[in-house]
């Protein structure tokens, strides 16, 4: 544990930000299996789960979570599903 007021704050604010990250990346990754889960099925609403899912992987984006190229590339996946 640091000794240093500073480092002491410095250590919760990067557990602040390890966990708004993760719950994020989950939520994009939750976002991304439910549209798979629903083209598969041949659901009502894989088009609003499609928009929902490239959002949530422009957010993750935008935010720093992953790479623009993943994103891009994810993105294209996921249309290429519901092109089909």
């Amino acid at each position: 544990m640091p000794q240093i007021k500073s480092a002491k704050k410095r250590v919760l604010t990067q557990e602040a930000a390890r966990q708004r990250n993760a719950k994020q990346r989950n939520a994009m990754r939750t976002a991304v299996k439910s549209f798979k889960t629903a083209k598969e099925a041949d659901a009502d609403n894989a088009a609003d789960l499609f928009k929902a899912a490239t959002r949530a992987i422009d957010m993750a984006k935008s935010k720093g979570l992953i790479h623009s190229k993943k994103a891009g590339r994810d993105k294209s996946r996921l249309a290429a599903i519901n092109n089909k």
